[in-house]
């Protein structure tokens, strides 16, 4: 299997915006020679607690969920309508002032994105 490129934000949970804290919770990856975007998350409770003891992990998983109704190209409910894979990690890697926030676009090479993604969530997030 060929290599192919592949760019990725990590998503942080952001509770109190002015104070710079963040805990890991997703990744987003995008692989346009693969036709790839998806995201995959973890909320790990207690450090959420500990850094934010007022946000529900409910919330925030709920906030993963619609980055993954995105990846996948859902819309209604509030959702965007983005059209392609590309305009919409364009959209959920834009900076944006919520609890859950991108990081910076990394890139890479991979043959196997959905793997890819899952060891970017085990190393980044859990």
């Amino acid at each position: 299997m060929s290599l192919q490129g592949y760019q990725y934000v990590v998503l942080r949970c952001v509770p109190r915006v002015e104070r710079e804290e963040f805990v890991n919770v997703g990744v987003v990856l995008y692989s346009q020679g693969a036709d790839f975007l998806e995201a995959g998350y973890a909320v790990d409770e207690a450090r959420l607690r500990a850094l934010a003891p007022g946000v529900e992990a409910a919330e925030v998983r709920d906030a993963l969920e619609a980055v993954c109704r995105v990846c996948r190209g859902e819309t209604g409910g509030g959702l965007p309508d983005l059209g392609s894979p590309g305009r919409r990690f364009g959209w959920l890697s834009a900076p944006r002032s919520t609890v859950v926030q991108p990081g910076p676009v990394h890139g890479g090479l991979t043959a196997d994105p959905r793997a890819e993604l899952a060891g970017l969530v085990e190393r980044m997030v859990g």
